[in-house]
């Protein structure tokens, strides 16, 4: 039997598996502290930027509308959807660079990655059953959240990982689905939560084809764009439905239904989910001009250096005193290495959590 190909007894269980599997994760407590981790924004500057929960849940209505309509399996593409970020840290990308580099620091070469820390907390890091660590999830759900954003090619992976998901082969076509809706997700709600912020305006935008081409749509229902909220949900709307409707054209003759749940496709195969290579460079371009005008604009910029300097300093004040651990962590000093343990407590962190416990440490009470 291959280590991940467990499966409780669920003879009287109504649910379908992907659907229990849904249940188990929105159940499980990396689930809740989504809700204060950072997506763009950190989480004490308002309640109306989104969240990595609030992203997860847009995530899985994304993809669950796709998978509909090409006759996918939707509770399975749903789980991967709302596990697909239980693995990042505090403070978004930059929080789990810093925690990296504070692990490789130490010579640790395999460091940091969310993706497979995503794996790590629904396959081991929750305990929610005797005699096994993890959510005692599905293969397929496991395999999704692992591989979804593919190729998925890591050397620090351990061997018996590539033996039982096959890394060289693409994911279920589900996951597909999920790495697609997690790009429409951010980039609407992106720039929703930015021209919100006054960070960005739309006529920065406006270098992007794509977003001339979303803002004609909104212009056309007679929304005016002085109409702030009303105008920033037209376009937000349309932005998704367009990205939707041209990926399920572009998907629909491609994706073979008798092949949802294998990972047949060899990493190098044509990926059956995507856009036409005209909207895919238009979309290229429009991440670089978020990149430029708004990820990197010097408030966010700012906030995310506070943030990278608070897991360093968590990092190194826990190895170097680790009674500070909670009981779950310090318990596992036992029989787990000092330094995982530590990343494995910093990484299950919200931001508030972070942001307390560090100024804590620090005497900056």
């Amino acid at each position: 039997m291959k280590a991940f190909e467990r499966f409780y007894n669920i003879d009287k269980d109504f649910r379908n598996p992907y659907a229990r599997d849904r249940d188990r994760i929105i159940h499980s407590a990396s689930f809740r502290k989504l809700e204060y981790k950072t997506q763009v924004f950190l989480n004490q500057e308002g309640d109306f930027f989104r969240t990595r929960l609030t992203h997860s849940i847009e995530v899985s209505q994304i993809a669950r509308s796709i998978t509909s309509n090409l006759g996918l399996n939707e509770s399975l593409a749903e789980a991967i959807a709302l596990a697909h970020d239980l693995g990042h840290t505090p403070f978004g990308h930059v929080g789990g660079d810093a925690l990296d580099e504070c692990l490789k620091h130490d010579g640790h070469t395999n460091g940091f990655e969310h993706n497979f820390q995503s794996f790590r907390v629904v396959s081991s890091i929750e305990k929610r059953y005797n005699g096994y660590n993890g959510l005692n999830l599905t293969f397929a759900t496991l395999e999704g959240i692992l591989k979804h954003s593919y190729p998925y090619h890591k050397s620090f992976l351990p061997a018996y990982i590539d033996q039982d998901f096959k890394l060289h082969t693409h994911p279920s076509l589900e996951a597909m689905v999920v790495d697609r809706a997690d790009e429409i997700a951010y980039m609407s709600h992106d720039i929703d939560d930015g021209v919100n912020s006054g960070l960005i305006r739309f006529e920065d935008l406006k270098e992007s084809e794509l977003i001339c081409e979303i803002l004609q749509k909104v212009a056309s229902e007679g929304v005016s764009q002085e109409e702030d909220e009303m105008f920033r949900y037209r376009f937000s709307s349309h932005l998704i439905n367009h990205l939707v409707y041209s990926l399920l054209d572009y998907s629909q003759e491609k994706v073979q239904t008798g092949e949802v749940l294998s990972a047949t496709l060899d990493s190098k195969s044509e990926i059956p989910i995507g856009f036409a290579p005209e909207l895919e460079s238009k979309i290229k371009k429009l991440k670089k001009i978020l990149f430029k005008k708004m990820y990197q604009h010097n408030k966010i910029v700012t906030k995310m250096y506070a943030g990278k300097q608070a897991i360093r300093g968590l990092y190194k004040g826990l190895m170097e005193e680790s009674k500070m651990l909670p009981d779950f962590y310090y318990k596992q000093l036992d029989s787990r290495e000092k330094h995982r343990v530590v990343a494995d407590y910093i990484a299950s962190m919200s931001d508030r959590h972070a942001i307390g416990f560090y100024n804590e440490m620090y005497g900056k009470l």
